[in-house]
């Protein structure tokens, strides 16, 4: 489809659209936002008037004010300016809606091809296997991160939600009083968002947006190559950094980050039960009701009790002998729906977004050095050893790590983190929580200092199930990766440690906000 095509279904599916449904804020029964609506298509125009006549924007706003509006004192503009971003932001929050609800349509439109007509393709040039081997191994990693000022309320986000479903089918009075719990409702959060409300924020789209969406694109990809053994539940992955990261934010502490892995998994295990819950409206057979019912309850009490909670392993078995017994009994039906339910439990088992940690080099080497301090090792500063007598207390020796005695906060919450993230992948699985970030990597100081924090806080490196992320962003970093990358892999203790993690290792290079 041509451009103008593509520019003309936007007009239509996007732009009309909210010209219709934002006129709805003219007609809402508040009368200081009808005078708001009227009054902003002329503030605007006196803008680009004034702009193009070369005034600065105190006279065009004093101009303004003066024909348009009868406000006289400077508390009364400056009221009225807020009440013009309020306003506007709301309009925002429509059109945001708008464009989402028609992002199937317009989509449609782009001219790229399909998974479809690649999958047709593919087979005339003779090439399915070549392709089928890529999607069989193919992993894309999407991270999601947190910033206060880039998110509605939650209030907001349910009400953006009902518009999306909505939107689509014109139901214009549902709309209208929608927009009219939007008028009313703010759009500021009552009080600065903590590391907990943000992360919660983020959680609420993978409840409400990625579960759905990466269940149906897995779908859709085993329906358009029709292989019945295609098995890649890696295929997309979700990484979480909002409660894990603490580089510079000194309020993501310990308890934050055990709060969001129980956050992740409890919101999992809702997505869950709403889906065993209409599984169990099909399968109403006789001898699956006990099964079901089970796996219910047990979901049940999992979603609300964060100290309850069930394995991988656990909903699988569970799963996998209804699906026996759907097969043997009663003629697989409905196997298809249960069928892409297991595939949902395969791609986010019990932890829906795997929560990363990342904390910055120099914060660690504080640590470092407080530990060896206490421990007798050092009497101030860490340089005061030899590079081989740091290396043997890094790797081999044992230095007493313990929380409980050190009154220093970054290093009593530093251990506190890292001894309980064990419980949290005992209770969100492995892939749960499985890496840990270090910023402004320079040289390999910055990843051993990690793995010794590990070992001193009572982990065994052969038994070790996280990645150590060197992230190298300032120029010396980037510089020195090779040298520094090859140092580590060189080193045994260091290279056993990545045997076990089946030879990989992760960096990232030139992250910056």
């Amino acid at each position: 489809m041509s451009q103008s095509q593509r520019l003309h279904e936007f007009h239509r599916s996007v732009r009309k659209k909210f010209k219709v449904y934002n006129s709805l804020f003219l007609n809402l029964p508040y009368s200081e936002i009808e005078n708001v609506g009227m009054m902003i298509p002329l503030l605007y125009q006196q803008c680009e008037r004034g702009l193009s006549n070369g005034l600065d924007p105190e006279t065009i706003l004093d101009q303004f004010f003066e024909q348009y509006a009868d406000l006289g004192t400077e508390k009364e503009r400056i009221d009225f300016m807020f009440k013009i971003i309020q306003y506007v932001e709301r309009q925002v929050v429509l059109y945001d809606s708008v464009e989402d609800a028609a992002f199937s349509k317009l989509h449609e439109l782009t001219g790229s091809l399909s998974l479809k007509d690649y999958v047709q393709l593919a087979h005339k040039n003779g090439r399915w296997e070549e392709v089928l081997d890529k999607l069989r191994h193919f992993s894309a990693r999407i991270v999601l991160t947190a910033h206060p000022t880039q998110f509605y309320t939650p209030a907001v986000l349910d009400i953006i939600r009902e518009l999306l479903s909505l939107i689509p089918e014109d139901r214009i009075d549902e709309i209208d009083m929608c927009l009219q719990q939007l008028g009313l409702t703010s759009l500021i959060n009552r009080k600065k968002p903590t590391p907990l409300d943000e992360a919660k924020n983020i959680i609420y789209l993978l409840r409400y947006v990625y579960y759905d969406a990466i269940g149906e694109l897995y779908q859709y990809i085993k329906g358009q190559i029709d292989e019945p053994d295609f098995e890649n539940h890696d295929i997309i992955k979700l990484g979480f950094w909002p409660g894990g990261d603490r580089d510079g934010n000194p309020f993501v502490t310990a308890a934050v980050t055990k709060k969001v892995a129980q956050e992740l998994r409890l919101t999992l295990m809702k997505c869950y039960y709403r889906d065993v819950k209409a599984l169990q409206r099909k399968l109403s057979f006789n001898a699956l009701q006990e099964p079901i019912q089970d796996l219910r309850d047990s979901l049940y009490t999992a979603m609300f009790d964060p100290y309850k909670f069930l394995t991988y392993k656990e909903i699988r078995s569970a799963l996998q002998n209804i699906r026996t017994i759907l097969i043997d009994k009663y003629h697989s039906l409905y196997l298809a729906d249960l069928d892409a339910f297991i595939d949902r439990v395969e791609l986010f088992k019990t932890h829906l977004a795997s929560l990363d940690i990342r904390q910055d080099h120099s914060a660690h080497k504080e640590v470092v050095t407080e530990i060896l301090k206490a421990d007798g090792h050092i009497k101030e500063e860490l340089d005061e050893l030899s590079a081989d007598r740091i290396m043997a207390l890094l790797l081999e020796e044992n230095v007493n790590a313990d929380a409980a005695d050190f009154a220093d906060g970054l290093v009593h919450d530093t251990l506190r983190n890292i001894k309980q993230l064990q419980s949290i992948q005992q209770q969100n699985g492995e892939q749960g929580c499985n890496r840990y970030i270090i910023s402004n990597s320079e040289d390999i100081y910055a990843v051993l200092f990690v793995l010794a924090l590990f070992r001193w806080s009572g982990y065994s490196i052969k038994e070790l199930d996280f990645d150590i992320i060197p992230l190298f962003e300032t120029m010396t970093g980037m510089d020195s990766a090779e040298t520094t990358m090859q140092v580590l892999f060189d080193n045994p203790i260091y290279r056993a440690h990545l045997e076990r993690r089946g030879k990989r290792q992760t960096i990232m290079l030139g992250f910056s906000d």
